[in-house]
């Protein structure tokens, strides 16, 4: 049997990739932004019930045969060192999630996670704006609100629309929807028309910041009480490829507690394993959590982006079928 134990990348790229990560920890360096590290492997995970983490199963000497998680993202661990007083501080890691291999996915990635106190997420959107500018030498990003690009390409309020008024939309496009996806959730739809409708449309020149999301989908955000509530939060878009995911954090732990409560009884409606809820974080937040914005970016498509790439195949060393 032949195998395949050549890297996928080349040495060019990797030698890019290299020059890359040194761009970015200069970056913060400058700014004074502290690098940490975290555990790769954490006895809870994420509830959200569109991420599905891997977990292992370890024998310590205090907790016999317990199943730990492969993080799938630094944030719970990066909280509580915030929360102890670290100040303002950034990740270059590796995180883990149980998806599909495709052209955007590995089910381990590289993943660049910041966050600075006393920032809000438009003061985080303005820093990353910078880096971005300064890793793929592009011009200043646009920014918009969720609304005003549901009002723009689709002409709706995604705050306001019913279900029946999403569905015919979608319909409208040409966007096919099976029986099992039949939903009452909003938030399925509305996730639909963003991916098929306007996300292939955005930062076709330059980044786009879209902020501002329903409150329905504020994850770990803060909630705005304006009169339609909305969610301090913020994508960030480039030639159609999602590229980062950034909050106003919410420091509140009984709101936090409740969210993760929320999310493992839709977990169990929708026949998911059940997970257990991070009680490190909750007693962090219990302490206090500094105000603060944190964004997690991928560092993969980033060089994917710098190097015009069309795989991840081919600005990672060695991906999951060559591991």
């Amino acid at each position: 049997m032949q195998v395949e134990w050549q890297p996928t990348a080349s040495m060019t790229v990797l030698k890019q990739r290299a020059a890359i990560l040194a761009k970015i920890r200069a970056f913060f360096a400058e700014r004074e932004v502290m690098e940490v590290e975290t555990p790769s492997l954490s006895q809870a995970t994420v509830t959200d019930v569109h991420i599905a983490s891997i977990g292992c199963q370890l024998t310590t000497n205090s907790k016999p045969q317990q199943t730990y998680y492969l993080q799938t993202s630094p944030e719970y661990a990066m909280k509580r060192l915030l929360a102890a007083g670290s100040g303002s501080i950034y990740q270059i890691c590796k995180a883990f999630r149980a998806e599909e291999v495709g052209a955007q996915h590995n089910p381990e990635f590289t993943m660049l996670e910041w966050y600075r106190v006393d920032f809000d997420h438009h003061d985080l959107m303005a820093e990353m704006d910078a880096l971005l500018q300064l890793v793929l030498d592009c011009g200043p990003a646009d920014k918009f609100s969720y609304a005003e690009l549901f009002q723009q390409y689709l002409a709706i309020n995604p705050h306001t629309a019913n279900i029946e008024e999403l569905q015919t939309l979608l319909s409208s496009k040409d966007v096919v929807l099976s029986e099992a996806f039949l939903s009452d959730n909003r938030d399925a739809y509305l996730q639909l028309l963003m991916s098929h409708c306007i996300e292939p449309q955005l930062g076709m020149t330059r980044p786009v910041f879209v902020y501002d999301y329903p409150q329905t989908q504020a994850a770990l955000a803060r909630i705005r009480h304006d009169d339609i509530p909305v969610a301090e939060r913020f994508e960030v878009y480039l030639q159609g490829v999602e590229l980062a995911n950034g909050f106003h954090e919410l420091a509140d732990a009984n709101e936090q507690r409740q969210r993760f409560l929320n999310d493992s009884a839709e977990r169990e409606k929708l026949g998911l394993p059940a997970v257990p809820i991070a009680e490190h974080l909750l007693a962090a937040l219990e302490n206090g959590l500094p105000d603060c914005a944190g964004v997690a970016l991928g560092i993969d498509r980033l060089v994917m982006l710098a190097c015009a790439a069309t795989s991840i195949q081919d600005v990672i060393a060695m991906p999951i079928d060559r591991s």
